[in-house]
């Protein structure tokens, strides 16, 4: 996503339930470093935004408001969602 949509969109992917070397092997196995990763292994982020399992999205517009999806998305949903908030 990162790399189809450049700077009209940042993507942080935040890894919880793990500690950094699994998490590192996951973005390094799934070839998923084009974009930055945080481990929020308190969960800090995770209860801000009331996720609780994974995968689950946040998407945050300009003007600071908050949509959070749960659930896998897949590359189309999550192309078509991206898209529809771009488009507001």
């Amino acid at each position: 996503m990162q790399a189809k949509y450049g700077e009209d969109v940042r993507v942080i992917g935040v890894a919880g339930r793990d500690e950094l070397e699994p998490i590192q092997d996951f973005i390094s196995n799934l070839d998923v470093g084009g974009f930055s990763h945080v481990a929020d292994e308190e969960l800090v982020v995770w209860k801000e935004y009331g996720i609780r399992s994974q995968p689950a999205f946040a998407f945050i517009n300009d003007d600071g408001t908050v949509e959070v999806q749960g659930g896998s998305m897949g590359v189309d949903g999550l192309s078509e969602r991206i898209d529809a908030l771009l488009a507001r």
